[in-house]
């Protein structure tokens, strides 16, 4: 008890501030680390820019396949643990990417970054914060995705500043220090020691554990809509991001007006994000799912059928997108409670990042076999159809008892 109370003592806002640098520096060392990376490694090594880029989804594969285990060792052991191996091996996998003398090593690295982004990446903090604070950790979700929502834009020029004047080696060792150095200490100080979770009561009359939590209805049936509804969420989004530039060109947009468009993207999701953290507290994450895939759904509508202005398509799709990673973390809070949540919010990870993984390959297929259009017309369909997924689920959801 003692811990928790250390724990729960700290100003939440110390709390977020500290993992939201890590985050930070947790997403533009792995997901968005290619934009930048990319050309001069390819440049550098005569590496194909396809193997080189596939070292993110290498990484991705890796944080799906651990993400049950995550959740678990979460549940039992709360997120230090989890969070000081993430900055561990965020700096080793760094470290081997920038020694890489050859593409196997290179690759290999990246799955070192895997380990990083499965055990240090969105899904991990939320359970670390559903350990934390349980049934109120809605707001502190919340608050840790308006950070990460600056991944990109100060990442970004960073990465391209250390490179130009250091070279990409030295610019991932730099990034591998600060993964040791700020992240670290940084997550450590604010995610204090939790006594390990008892286990659920055992068949022997004499145990004075708590007994499981009842299962709530309908609930294999309201877990796999969710499952599936964030993993198709999970793959539009991984190509509309990587693709986005080639969709935009497709429109008839020069590169160097796509590339100012797209700079539209982060304040579109970080606006969102902060419309949510104002009003969020009166209506239940449900709506908060609802209104990203509707929001994503519309804005691919819009750039299929061709509307004129771009800059509503993206701030539309970038707000939907934007708001689906609260979603992510605060709908499996509501709907199945904040004792079970850090096991499934693993469980739900798992397929939603191999799609992040494969999605950027099958959209690069796709765009070569049938043109940009037709992807375009295909992620809308998909797109459509969450919405028709969030719909059932809502529906389901209202026959539920309320807890208040």
């Amino acid at each position: 008890m003692a811990g928790q109370v250390t724990a729960q003592s700290l100003d939440r806002r110390l709390v977020i501030t500290a993992l939201g640098v890590a985050q930070i520096l947790a997403w533009g060392t792995s997901f968005y680390f290619p934009a930048v990376f990319a050309g001069p490694i390819v440049r550098d090594t005569g590496w194909s820019l396809g193997w080189v880029v596939g070292g993110t989804s290498i990484g991705l594969l890796v944080a799906g396949l651990i993400s049950p285990q995550v959740g678990k060792i979460i549940d039992r052991h709360g997120g230090r643990p989890v969070l000081l191996a993430s900055s561990l091996f965020y700096a080793a996998g760094l470290v081997g990417v920038g020694l890489a003398p050859a593409l196997p090593v290179y690759l290999l690295a990246w799955g070192l970054i895997g380990l990083g982004m499965g055990t240090g990446l969105y899904d991990a903090v939320f359970a670390a914060l559903g350990r934390m604070y349980g049934s109120e950790a809605r707001q502190p979700i919340t608050n840790l995705t308006l950070f990460g929502g600056f991944a990109s834009t100060i990442c970004w020029p960073l990465s391209a500043f250390m490179i130009e004047h250091s070279g990409w080696r030295t610019a991932c060792f730099i990034y591998a220090a600060l993964h040791l150095f700020v992240a670290m200490p940084l997550q450590m100080t604010v995610v204090r020691r939790t006594p390990a979770k008892p286990a659920f009561a055992s068949t022997t009359g004499e145990s004075t554990e708590p007994a499981a939590p009842p299962r709530i209805a309908n609930e294999t049936l309201i877990f796999s809509l969710l499952a599936v509804m964030l993993s198709i969420a999970a793959g539009i989004g991984s190509i509309v991001i990587v693709h986005f530039m080639i969709f935009l060109q497709a429109r008839g947009v020069e590169l160097a007006v796509a590339v100012s468009l797209g700079t539209l993207f982060g304040p579109a999701q970080v606006g969102a994000r902060v419309v949510e953290r104002l009003f969020g507290n009166h209506y239940h994450p449900i709506w908060t799912m609802i209104a990203s895939c509707s929001l994503m759904a519309i804005g691919l509508l819009l750039l299929g059928g061709r509307f004129p202005l771009l800059i509503p398509i993206i701030l539309l799709y970038g707000a939907g997108y934007g708001i689906s990673w609260i979603g992510r973390g605060t709908l499996p809070l509501a709907l199945f409670g904040p004792v079970r949540f850090p096991r499934l919010m693993g469980k739900l990870a798992f397929p939603s990042l191999i799609v992040q993984a494969l999605a950027p390959s099958a959209g690069a297929l796709l765009i070569e076999t049938n043109g940009a259009d037709a992807t375009i017309g295909l992620l809308t369909v998909l797109a459509v159809g969450n919405v028709l997924l969030i719909g059932a689920l809502w529906g389901l959801t209202r026959r539920q008892p309320s807890d208040d």
